[in-house]
């Protein structure tokens, strides 16, 4: 693509690949309310090996925060995602594993979930990290619903 400009010839660099993932037939789609967490997804995702490791096997650094959405459809989608294929991110001494899966926000932006592998995790919650701030770009506040499409 090229643009002018008062006689100057602009190229525009259009990448060849999108940061939209290609859906498949085994994609499927978790919906549910967004709430405020307790920051814990925000130090975890700060962490140094964490950022490495994610960058290195999602692709996208990830920006410093989760979004929480708590699932409003049925919980048979979630134990779907449990037993599917992850991407682990392996934890140093002292800290427990999490599992990640692609996924794609609200149709648009690619983006992974991280389910931590502790005790009592919360089956009907799910961490959305994702390249930039979620909330800002797509002007969310408690209690929206939104849409993730998981990429198997």
């Amino acid at each position: 693509m090229e643009l002018y400009k008062k006689g100057l010839k602009l190229v525009l660099y259009v990448p060849k690949t999108s940061t939209k993932p290609q859906h498949s037939s085994k994609s499927f789609q978790l919906r549910g309310k967004v709430f405020s967490g307790s920051g814990e997804g925000a130090k975890f995702i700060e962490l140094s090996w964490v950022r490495k490791q994610i960058a290195e096997k999602l692709g996208f650094v990830p920006y410093p925060g989760t979004l929480n959405i708590k699932l409003t459809e049925s919980i048979a989608k979630f134990k779907l995602l449990k037993k599917a294929k992850a991407i682990e991110i392996l934890p140093v001494e002292g800290f427990y594993r999490g599992r990640c899966f692609n996924a794609c926000f609200m149709n648009t932006l690619k983006c992974a979930i991280v389910i931590p592998e502790v005790e009592n995790y919360p089956e009907d919650i799910i961490e959305v990290i994702a390249p930039i701030d979620l909330r800002e770009k797509f002007k969310l506040k408690d209690g929206d619903i939104v849409d993730v499409q998981i990429m198997r």
